[in-house]
């Protein structure tokens, strides 16, 4: 639910051709974290992780692919330079220290800490288009189907790892669920809010110019109709 729910995000991508104020770090960090969730399941023998998450990694991949095909140059750039850090070099880190380095209950426990960290930056990932929204009073790039998905899902898992007692899956939607809520009433609160126009204060300026001007030549009136009498 929550993979597809960036839909019409990247539809809106692709029909204008341009990446616009959308971020791709919430896809890098949900790729990295769905990779993540597949390792563990494998060695915690949670089969339905693996088939989520695996769906995850796919739908993420498809949309960092698109996001690619249409980010500026600058943003193009930052993220391949994330995908390789993040998805590459430190997935891979994890994974060679954690098999040779740990085994057992061990390694399960090293895996749960890591995966329920970066579970909690997948939620926390919005954060910066949250300050966006603040700063700017518009939600335009906040789109509230992700956020509610978000809280449904950080529901939906709490639920699924509070009843195998898996608390690395449970204890992270915690927050997921706060974060998801503090969007959804960010949303509300400023869906209808009207930036302040660039040139409300150029228009309002215009008409005091008027208003002066017009109340100049009232007041110049008689006195010029005296010079001409003279």
């Amino acid at each position: 639910m929550v993979s597809l729910s960036p839909m019409p995000t990247f539809y809106r991508i692709w029909k204008k051709k341009s990446t616009e104020g959308f971020q791709s770090i919430p896809y890098i960090v949900a790729l990295f974290s769905a990779m993540l969730w597949i390792y563990y399941a494998f060695v915690s023998g949670h089969m339905l992780l693996i088939s989520i998450n695996g769906s995850v990694c796919f739908m993420e991949t498809v949309y960092i692919i698109i996001y690619l095909v249409y980010a500026q140059r600058k943003a193009k750039a930052y993220t391949v330079k994330m995908l390789l850090f993040l998805n590459v070099v430190f997935f891979g880190a994890i994974l060679f220290l954690t098999y040779f380095l740990s085994h057992g209950a061990k390694r399960l426990a090293i895996l749960g800490w890591i995966c329920s960290t970066f579970a909690v930056c997948v939620f926390a990932a919005p954060l910066s288009i949250i300050r966006q929204v603040i700063r700017t009073k518009s939600v335009e790039f906040m789109p509230l189907l992700l956020s509610i998905c978000l809280t449904l899902n950080a529901v939906a898992w709490f639920a699924y790892g509070f009843s195998l007692k898996d608390y690395y899956v449970a204890l992270p939607n915690i927050l997921g669920f706060i974060f998801g809520a503090a969007q959804i009433v960010l949303y509300f609160v400023y869906k209808n809010a009207k930036k302040v126009s660039a040139d409300e204060p150029k228009v309002m300026n215009e008409h005091c110019q008027m208003e002066f001007i017009d109340m100049k030549s009232k007041n110049d009136g008689p006195n010029n109709s005296n010079e001409r009498n003279c």
